[in-house]
């Protein structure tokens, strides 16, 4: 059986690109800064002790194998034991890979991280019958099953979604046959990543202070915001145009990856591809377009951003290669653990004191794991599958404005989970990607709105809102022109028609230059950026960079009723950290008070941005 637990379990949600230099040890740490999993287990050996209970009880799930449409006990036995299992199976191999992340270089943690791993693999291979029992169940025997055992009501969500793709589900030949095409459905994309990363040629420059740098893709981030322009300069048409000299094989690899996604959706009996990718999670496909369109009506402010911008550089143009230069000078202020976690608390009070309550107790009791240590894992993330405990929060802290930030965006996460587990049974507990990242950017939109209240200088002042306007400009609008670009050229596919590096460069060129108001004079796009598109890996992951946009973009607008109308939309709200995956995401956003298909929660992200460049424009006048 497919459960959704899987990513939160696996995936690790937002996990971030921070990196820290790891020097102290972590004996060195105040146990307060650091996570307490012995609210897990309090020993390794109560941990292999849960290990083989679970394991002893894999036949559980087998028992009614092949009887699951004879009786309705057999049914709810089957889904109690299941879920009682996998609920048990989260909380072991979190811990596991909480005790690995704490110090990647602990060889026993990793050994524990390995069986974890492979009795979740037995789980699977244990339940794979399930999906396909409960497909062959008509209707008429599932109507008289609820009424039989009315406890298997609190799963019908979970039934009725398996059988809700029975349509796009073959005879078990022809699914044995698709399945064995999955040992190639990742080709296309390990062939890019093998060639951009190992195989393929990469440009030198030499910068102006005479420093010579290779331009590969860590190169081109760590040097596409460097100070001196005419370096940016250089560093984008040369990065880009080393794409273009490879245009036609890459092209070609992802011309490939998107005949594959057709493929897989005609015969899976869906129109298009974006049909069946965004099916899984009962998405319709004016979700996606509705982005498209909204977005493209939105372009006036994305423009206005870019000539604040422009005017902030002091530049009479504006090109491509300054986007990533920040429009704000870097305001000189740092937070400690303890002054991160006052102003959180403050910032987040409009979410009522049921919330914030729980986050003083996730403080006091040690969710945390704060500092970096030697061995630790960079970045930051939240788990959400410890049901009957808690979740936690792997954090880098360096003092600065982004710790407190990346915080308050990862207790989003963790009062999603936590409030999803506690209102929830274990089985519809765990929600999708796609309402994922709402809870933890309203958090940062409140924290941004507390800071830039209460900020000491205009500098900080100015700082704040700037960095707000670059994470809109990179996650919203950017990330909706990838998403533009990706329907574009699966269109091209879908109707026949050629499909190949030249044109790929041609789509996303025109799809830059129209975001970026080159015709209007707003930002000029030079040529070579047409080849950008070769650059992003996202293109192969099937139709998965619009949620970045649709997250921020609801998650704005829940700001917004909160700020305008207090406890009454903190209510609404709460349907969906609350919610868990009770019910499909669209619908958790719609009773949260936003309608994911109207033009609605665009206009008020459109709003909060022109707020925020008015506050700026206003310090500037001064």
């Amino acid at each position: 059986m497919k459960l959704k637990l899987s990513y939160l379990l696996l995936l690790l949600i937002s996990i971030s690109s921070i990196t820290i230099s790891q020097t102290k040890k972590r004996d060195e740490i105040d146990a307060k800064y650091k996570w307490n999993l012995e609210d897990l287990y309090s020993s390794v050996d109560e941990w292999q002790k849960d290990l083989k209970l679970i394991e002893n009880r894999i036949p559980e799930i087998t028992e009614f194998k092949g009887q699951l449409a004879e009786d309705s006990e057999n049914l709810l036995t089957t889904l109690e034991n299941m879920y009682s299992i996998y609920k048990n199976y989260s909380k072991l191999s979190s811990y596991s890979t909480r005790l690995k992340d704490q110090d990647l270089g602990n060889s026993n943690s990793y050994s524990l991280a390995q069986q974890a791993s492979s009795l979740g693999t037995k789980l699977s291979e244990a339940t794979s019958y399930f999906n396909p029992e409960i497909l062959d169940m008509d209707r008429t025997t599932m109507d008289k099953f609820y009424k039989e055992e009315p406890k298997l009501l609190d799963y019908k969500i979970i039934l009725d979604d398996i059988q809700r793709l029975k349509e796009h589900t073959l005879t078990a030949n022809e699914e044995k046959i698709i399945a064995t095409f999955g040992m190639i459905a990742s080709n296309q994309y390990d062939v890019y990543g093998i060639f951009t990363n190992a195989e393929m040629p990469r440009k030198s420059i030499i910068l102006a202070n005479g420093e010579e740098v290779k331009l590969t893709s860590s190169g081109f981030v760590k040097y596409r915001a460097t100070e001196n322009r005419k370096d940016r300069e250089l560093v984008f048409k040369n990065f880009f145009e080393n794409y273009g000299e490879f245009e036609k094989t890459i092209g070609a690899n992802l011309a490939g990856h998107v005949k594959g996604d057709y493929v897989r959706a005609k015969n899976k009996k869906y129109k298009t591809a974006l049909e069946a990718a965004l099916n899984a999670n009962n998405i319709p496909t004016s979700v996606y377009k509705n982005l498209i369109t909204q977005i493209n009506n939105s372009l006036p402010t994305l423009h206005r951003m870019l000539k604040l911008k422009k005017q902030m550089l002091g530049y009479d143009t504006l090109f491509y290669y300054d986007l990533y230069t920040p429009m704000v000078e870097t305001a000189n202020i740092h937070f400690s653990v303890d002054e991160g976690q006052k102003i959180i608390l403050q910032a987040l009070q409009p979410l009522g004191n049921e919330y914030t309550t729980v986050l003083q107790k996730a403080f006091d009791e040690r969710w945390i794991d704060y500092y970096p240590t030697e061995g630790k894992r960079s970045g930051a993330y939240s788990t959400g599958s410890e049901y009957d405990q808690h979740p936690y929060i792997l954090m880098n802290w360096t003092d600065d404005y982004n710790s407190v930030s990346t915080f308050a965006h990862e207790l989003g996460h963790t009062m999603h989970s936590y409030l999803s587990n506690k209102n929830q049974p274990y089985q519809t507990s765990q929600y999708p990607i796609f309402v994922a990242e709402i809870a933890s950017t309203t958090n940062e939109n409140l924290l941004n709105n507390y800071m830039v209240e209460h900020a000491k200088t205009d500098k900080e002042k100015l700082f704040i809102l700037g960095s707000y306007l670059e994470m809109m400009r990179g996650t919203l609008f950017r990330q909706t022109s990838f998403a533009e670009f990706e329907w574009d050229i699966h269109k091209k596919i879908e109707a026949g028609e050629p499909l190949n590096g030249e044109i790929m460069s041609n789509i996303y060129y025109d799809i830059v230059k129209r975001y970026y108001g080159n015709d209007e004079g707003v930002t000029v796009v030079p040529e070579y950026v047409k080849y950008e598109w070769a650059y992003i890996p996202h293109f192969y992951y099937n139709y998965y960079v619009y949620q970045y946009a649709t997250s921020i973009v609801y998650a704005t607008a829940f700001f917004e009723k909160i700020i305008e109308n207090g406890d009454v939309a903190v209510q609404k709200y709460f349907n969906i950290i609350k919610g868990g995956g009770s019910n499909y995401p669209i619908e958790l956003i719609k009773k949260a008070g936003v309608n994911p298909l109207s033009a609605e929660p665009f206009e008020l992200a459109m709003k909060r941005m022109n707020d925020v460049m008015d506050k700026m424009e206003a310090i500037i006048k001064k």
